[in-house]
C-alpha cells in the first residue's frame, strides 16, 4: 500500500470514528427522548455504534495514527423536545454515518472495506426501520454538496 493510499484511509477512518462519536453522543439523546416501545431498538443501536467506535479506535492505532477525540459536546441539527422528534434524529444519526461509512468503502481495501460496507448497510437499515420505509443508496444523497466532514458539529 503506497503512503498516500494509506494516508487517505486512516483519514477515512478517522472520520467515520468521529461520526460514530456523535452517533453514540446522539443515541444518548435519543434514548433520553424515546417512547418504550423503540426503547429497546435505541439501545441496540447505541451499542451497535459503541462497538463500531472502539473497532475504529482500534484500526487507527494499528495503522500508526492517534485516534480522534470525541468532543465533549455536539450541536444538534433539530431540537428532540419528544419522542417523534428522537425517532426522526434518530434516522437522521443512521443517515450521517452512513454517509461517512460509504467514503470509507471508497478509500479501504479487503477486510477493511467489507467492514465498512457492513457498517453502511447496518445504518441504512436502521435508518429504514426508523423510518418506517427506504431510501435509494442510503448515505450517498446525503454527502452530495458537502465538504465530508463528520455528521454532527461539535460544539466548544
Amino acid at each position: 500500500m503506497s503512503r498516500a493510499t494509506a494516508d487517505r484511509e486512516v483519514r477515512a477512518l478517522q472520520a467515520a470514528l468521529a461520526a460514530e462519536h456523535a452517533t453514540v453522543y446522539g443515541y444518548g439523546v435519543v434514548g433520553g427522548r424515546i417512547g418504550g416501545q423503540r426503547r429497546g431498538q435505541a439501545r441496540s443501536a447505541y451499542d451497535a455504534h459503541r462497538a463500531r467506535r472502539d473497532a475504529l479506535v482500534r484500526q487507527v492505532r494499528d495503522l500508526g495514527g492517534s485516534p480522534v477525540a470525541a468532543a465533549a459536546g455536539y450541536a444538534l441539527p433539530f431540537p428532540v423536545p419528544d419522542s417523534a422528534a428522537a425517532v426522526r434524529f434518530a434516522a437522521e444519526l443512521e443517515d450521517r454515518v452512513a454517509g461517512v461509512y460509504s467514503d470509507l468503502v471508497r478509500a479501504s481495501a479487503g477486510q477493511r472495506r467489507r467492514d465498512a460496507a457492513g457498517a453502511l448497510r447496518e445504518a441504512a437499515v436502521r435508518a429504514a426501520r426508523w423510518r418506517g420505509g427506504s431510501v435509494a443508496f442510503p448515505g450517498l444523497a446525503e454527502r452530495a454538496g458537502t465538504d465530508g466532514s463528520p455528521s454532527a458539529t461539535p460544539r466548544a
